[in-house]
């Protein structure tokens, strides 16, 4: 393993994992191949853009043709894919594209890893692909599949691919599946950074239901480590589960995001919940753990962390939401019912 190709690296984690992989791996070369959709942007990767071992390649995972050609003009061995669409509340107002790139896209990378002959191939999946989790079980990676939204059945389909080329083609794969991440460069449509923007910008916060999901909120970094483990002494063929081990509910997140700001839980408004939204997700991590892992992060940690980026990096977020997120944000809330502001008693 030497030269990666990061499908969707211009992303959040893609972008973060880019910058953790040349960290410390001086010998490694990446290319990252992104189409730039709305939540890709290059200024993720401004600080390493004059690296002699970085290259961008625009592109999309879904044209076998520049897909292949890509490959070969690097002299890839290797494909991580983070290109996805990822955003629950998108999949369900416009699941044709999370089918496309999602599952179309991850089998286009699939066919040419296995035509060229490439030493890996590692899927970025999700802990929504085991669906709602019901309290006193964490979820283990043998456990059954049971996505319940768009975007969640569509990470679900990508993953059995790549179960299905490791078992029919012999393809050296394997995945990991996330929880929650947040931290630096966060499309601030996910819930931690809109509402750290919203706040700093004095709007209300809108709380799904009654904000009791359960949830964990992983530090970006330690999720791009639990990859890096995982791509050097993972077993072929093996999922591996990553995230902080604990969860917690999606109200207690706001209140910590609140208390690191200094800012009103009078902004806090509880509205309409979305459709088919999952309870409870929670990781068992310890098959990750097992080959010497550990999250430098708990919840609450990754929460002040975050905090403090977006705080520190307006120049980053401002121009984003007054671009398309705009038109977005008013579609997912401006019609939405308010059930409440302000705590719950």
């Amino acid at each position: 393993m030497k030269n990666i190709l990061v499908t969707g690296g211009a992303g959040f984690i893609g972008a973060n994992f880019v910058k953790h992989m040349l960290n410390k791996y001086p010998d490694y070369t990446i290319v990252v191949y992104d189409k730039l959709t709305y939540a890709a942007n290059l200024n993720n990767l401004a600080d390493i853009s004059d690296d002699p071992r970085y290259t961008f390649v625009r592109g999309d995972i879904c044209d076998a043709h520049t897909v292949e050609e890509t490959l070969k003009a690097h002299n890839i061995d290797t494909i991580v894919n983070f290109a996805a669409e990822s955003h629950v509340d998108r999949s369900i107002m416009n699941p044709d594209a999370f089918i496309k790139t999602d599952v179309y896209g991850t089998y286009v990378l699939l066919e040419a890893a296995r035509k060229l002959g490439l030493e890996r191939y590692h899927q970025i999946s999700t802990d929504e692909v085991y669906g709602h989790i019901p309290p006193g079980h964490s979820s283990i990676e043998t456990d059954p599949v049971a996505p319940r939204s768009p975007y969640a059945a569509s990470k679900t389909s990508g993953d059995l691919l790549v179960n299905a080329y490791f078992i029919t083609y012999g393809l050296p794969v394997t995945i990991t599946r996330g929880a929650n991440n947040i931290g630096p460069y966060q499309y601030p449509e996910k819930v931690v950074p809109l509402f750290v923007t919203n706040a700093l910008e004095g709007k209300p916060l809108p709380i799904y239901g009654d904000g009791r999901q359960m949830r964990d909120y992983q530090w970006v970094g330690d999720h791009c480590a639990g990859i890096d483990l995982v791509l050097h002494q993972g077993e072929l063929g093996e999922i591996y589960n990553v995230g902080t081990g604990q969860e917690i509910e999606n109200l207690t997140m706001v209140k910590i995001l609140l208390d690191e700001l200094g800012a009103s839980p009078d902004l806090i408004q509880f509205v309409e919940d979305r459709a088919g939204h999952d309870r409870r997700y929670s990781l068992n991590v310890a098959k990750l753990k097992a080959l010497g892992w550990q999250p430098e992060h708990d919840c609450e940690s990754a929460i002040r962390h975050t905090v403090r980026w977006y705080v520190a990096n307006k120049w980053w977020w401002r121009p984003i939401k007054e671009g398309e997120f705009k038109d977005y944000y008013e579609k997912q809330y401006g019609n939405r019912k308010v059930l409440k502001t302000g705590l719950e008693s």
